[in-house]
């Protein structure tokens, strides 16, 4: 551990703690705000929060663990990989995979799959996530293109940025929409009742566009292909839940994960029902415009069977 002392000037009047520290000590700015929440960073001998404003003749102490670095780890994962080349690689992630290691998902992540697989990876990015241009939740499967070299992943996110990378998902949702075809558009941000949930209910929320047209109607259901024309987070499990219509499964933003069918037969809905079917894009280096398809996963075809009374 280091332990950091320093004296403000009067130049230093009225910055930020957190920025104020971060400038001085070198450390980002991310680490300084995590150090001051665990109460290692004093004013006076006074634990202060990070948007205290200094006051010339302060003595700041900051005691700094230096965090162990961050590796990836290639592990030999049996995953489904539609194409490969020294610039992309094309997966299919399935259902209850984790994009990447995070708090409690050190291991068994698709990018630790990757880095088995790749020859190299990019160096941009965070540490356990090189060449990840875009994700899908753990409970979601399909297709997920990750860059392989840094020109590749700058090539790729500025196609994501101008909206042109081509994404159709397949969905089945609870009840009927009401029409053959539609498109919701609404802002997502941060739920302002809990904060690890998205919402169209929201004072930051960013614009976000989703078209959708129905493919088959069940009895209390409906299987819907989805088109995402912005790229938000959960968009959307999110803008069905908020048309009244959640994906089957998802016991986030649609609580059940059931659906009760005639007869009173309940089927009971492994995860929500949500697979990234269609994936286009230009490739980065050829120029090729290139296009990805996969099926259906097994478990969302045993529902629709069930379903359907098959």
């Amino acid at each position: 551990m280091e332990v950091f002392h320093y004296k403000a000037e009067k130049e230093d009047a009225n910055k930020r703690l957190d920025i104020f520290l971060a400038i001085k000590s070198g450390v980002t700015r991310s680490r300084i705000t995590r150090a001051i929440k665990e109460g290692k960073v004093n004013i006076n001998s006074i634990v202060l929060k990070g948007n205290y404003k200094i006051k010339p003749g302060d003595i700041i102490c900051l005691e700094y663990n230096e965090p162990e670095e961050e590796t990836l780890i290639p592990e030999s994962i049996d995953i489904e990989v539609l194409y490969k080349d020294p610039h992309i690689m094309i997966v299919n992630k399935p259902p209850g995979m984790v994009m990447y290691p995070s708090a409690g998902h050190g291991r068994s992540t698709l990018m630790n799959a990757v880095a088995f697989l790749a020859d190299t990876l990019p160096t941009i990015g965070a540490p356990l996530r090189p060449g990840v241009v875009h994700r899908i939740d753990k409970d979601t499967s399909g297709l997920v293109v990750i860059a392989l070299t840094n020109d590749s992943y700058y090539g790729l996110v500025t196609q994501f940025s101008n909206r042109t990378i081509e994404r159709r998902y397949i969905a089945i949702i609870s009840g009927y929409p009401g029409s053959e075809s539609g498109e919701i558009s609404a802002p997502i941000g941060r739920s302002q009742s809990d904060r690890k949930k998205m919402s169209v209910k929201t004072k930051s929320g960013k614009p976000a566009h989703t078209k959708w047209k129905l493919i088959k109607r069940f009895e209390k259901a409906s299987l819907i292909e989805a088109v995402l024309l912005t790229g938000r987070t959960h968009q959307i499990r999110v803008h069905f839940s908020s048309s009244g219509h959640p994906i089957l499964g998802d016991i986030v933003y649609g609580k059940k994960n059931h659906v009760e069918i005639q007869g009173n037969r309940k089927i009971v809905i492994p995860r929500q029902m949500l697979h990234a079917k269609t994936l286009g894009f230009i490739h980065p280096y050829t120029k090729e415009q290139m296009k990805f398809e996969t099926p259906l996963p097994e478990d969302m075809e045993i529902i629709l069977a069930e379903l359907t009374g098959v």
